[in-house]
């Protein structure tokens, strides 16, 4: 977890917070009017709801409601850990900023004339401060009334709203909208619920369209410096070089795992920050567990003080308290990393060498905290599916010990990550072979999302009415995979058509099940669960309603 920066002097931030102002006013949009007496009407029992702070922001600033549940999901699963700052002095639901790099925070208080005391802690104040940011962006890109409707035209004040430029706000946009895509339910802190109804997206890049080509794996050629990454699916997104030392003092002996503390590109964004002086080797993003790195492997990291020399750190998105940042796809794209590098650098996989942040010597640092599952983490980098595995070792599907790839064919992997425009690798390769096979041209399979990939995913969720952003995410992924013949199954039957069924239901639940082709109890969990979540019949046995609805992407 790295450290804040130190907190600016009050002067500067009156100084940025008089420019937000004039630049808001020119734009003619109010700069100080939105004081208490616009927040929320406060209920009997004296507290404001989420729900009620969302929809009266989003009316008070003209910003879509959903756009705005979207920005603060993605930035903190709407949980504004009782003020609490994070790793880059983010606060709220919003994640209001105050670092060199990002005054959020300072704007929000010059547009509302909200004290900054209240942005952080108040949670309705913090969401009508993130609406006033957005809304400044909008009307710095021009947006009319109008369009400010469209919520498909908010995506590059959307990509501002990051903090960052470039590939990472590219990215950032990309997640806000796919969660619109997808929709998600979030039950926050106090049991209320703040959900997004999933619908088609097509957002306008504008000259953010530019930025996503595939990353490069490697620099510029320098002497003796070799790769980047023994990782080739990680993306490259330098840290600034005063967050780290080029070159090392000591042997690389162990792995650390940290927690953000904070977002996946604000993360990124901070090690970029040349006043942070701090840094990780690699990032690990929650919802999908894409993977940046940031600072080479022969370079030592600032991460773990006395144990930078000899360590290497994976940093992963999200709040010790909070374990839902914490998911499935997660662990294994982090494990899969871990158990790479431990291969290359002659590591020991075990508890010795993968240690905490909290564990390395010298360290104050909590991280990853009590809802690190380690016992499951460890499985994962020593080769241990965790699909339901028998006592006595062997798998409740047939007695397979595979960690649910079943890739002779190129088709099964552990997890089924968003895929968008500029991804690289087998799973884009996978996606490409099941477009061409179903007719749907998307080019030659060569694991480079391309115009043609990207066309042909737009005109496949188009014919099949699932989201039509571009995107192949959970949906998409379901329906290519599920797609063809609906025979019955059940528990005890074997073949190419249970080994549909498992990498389908895999997309569709999140969590794998071994696609090995054979129909065992693991699976029929799988199947009764899938059924549950579809107010299906719950019977674990597949038959024609149950393909139809993993055919429809459900």
């Amino acid at each position: 977890m790295p450290r804040r920066a130190a907190a600016h002097t009050g002067r500067r931030a009156s100084v940025l917070a008089a420019l937000a102002v004039t630049a808001l006013s020119a734009t003619g949009t109010p700069a100080a009017a939105a004081t208490a007496a616009h927040l929320p009407a406060t209920p009997a029992d004296g507290r404001h709801t989420m729900n009620q702070a969302f929809v009266q922001a989003a009316g008070r600033f003209d910003v879509p409601r959903d756009l705005l549940a979207a920005v603060g999901y993605g930035e903190t699963h709407l949980d504004g850990h009782t003020g609490q700052p994070s790793q880059a002095n983010g606060y709220g639901v919003m994640h209001l900023a105050s670092n060199p790099a990002n005054r959020s925070l300072e704007k929000a208080g010059a547009i509302t004339g909200e004290p900054l005391s209240r942005l952080r802690r108040d949670t309705a104040a913090n969401i009508l401060g993130g609406a006033a940011v957005l809304r400044s962006y909008a009307d710095r890109l021009g947006l009319d009334g109008d369009e400010r409707d469209d919520i498909d035209a908010w995506y590059p004040a959307v990509a501002q709203y990051s903090g960052t430029t470039g590939r990472a706000a590219t990215r950032y946009a990309d997640t806000v909208y796919a969660f619109l895509t997808h929709g998600f339910a979030a039950t926050v802190p106090g049991g209320e619920q703040i959900s997004v109804t999933a619908r088609p997206v097509a957002p306008e890049k504008g000259t953010h369209s530019e930025t996503v080509a595939p990353e490069k794996r490697t620099l510029p050629a320098t002497a003796g410096r070799g790769p980047i990454t023994p990782y080739p699916s990680a993306l490259w997104v330098p840290a600034d070089a005063h967050n780290f030392t080029v070159g090392r003092t000591a042997k690389i002996d162990k792995v650390i795992i940290h927690v953000t503390q904070g977002s996946y590109t604000g993360s990124i964004k901070w090690f970029q920050d040349p006043t942070a002086e701090v840094s990780a080797h690699y990032v690990v993003r929650s919802s999908d567990g894409q993977i940046t790195q940031t600072v080479r492997d022969s370079d030592t990291a600032y991460h773990a003080k006395e144990a930078n020399a000899s360590a290497l750190g994976i940093e992963h998105e999200g709040y010790i308290d909070d374990p839902s940042w914490f998911t499935d796809t997660m662990y294994r794209a982090s494990a899969a990393l871990t158990s790479a590098l431990c291969d290359k650098y002659g590591i020991p996989k075990d508890r010795a060498h993968i240690i905490g942040h909290s564990e390395a010597p010298g360290t104050d640092h909590t991280d990853p905290g009590r809802y690190w599952d380690w016992n499951r983490y460890m499985g994962f980098v020593e080769g241990d599916s965790g699909s339901g595995s028998n006592s006595n070792g062997s798998s409740g599907d047939g007695g397979s010990s595979t960690s649910g790839s079943g890739s002779s064919d190129g088709l099964g992997f552990a997890s089924y990550p968003l895929l968008q425009s500029g991804a690289s690798g087998a799973q884009v390769t996978a996606v490409q072979q099941l477009l061409n096979t179903q007719g749907f041209a998307a080019g030659a399979a060569d694991g480079s999302f391309s115009a043609a990939t990207l066309s042909a995913v737009k005109a496949y969720q188009t014919t099949h009415r699932l989201p039509a952003g571009g995107i192949v995410g959970p949906k998409t992924w379901t329906a290519l995979l599920s797609a063809g013949s609906t025979p019955t199954l059940r528990q005890g039957d074997s073949g190419s058509d249970v080994k549909r069924l498992q990498r389908s239901l895999t997309a569709a639940l999140g969590t794998t099940v071994d696609a090995v082709g054979t129909f065992g109890p693991v699976t029929a969990k799988a199947v009764r669960t899938y059924q549950t979540r579809q107010g299906l019949a719950v019977t674990g046995i597949v038959s024609t309603n149950t393909w139809a609805a993993l055919h429809a992407g459900r």
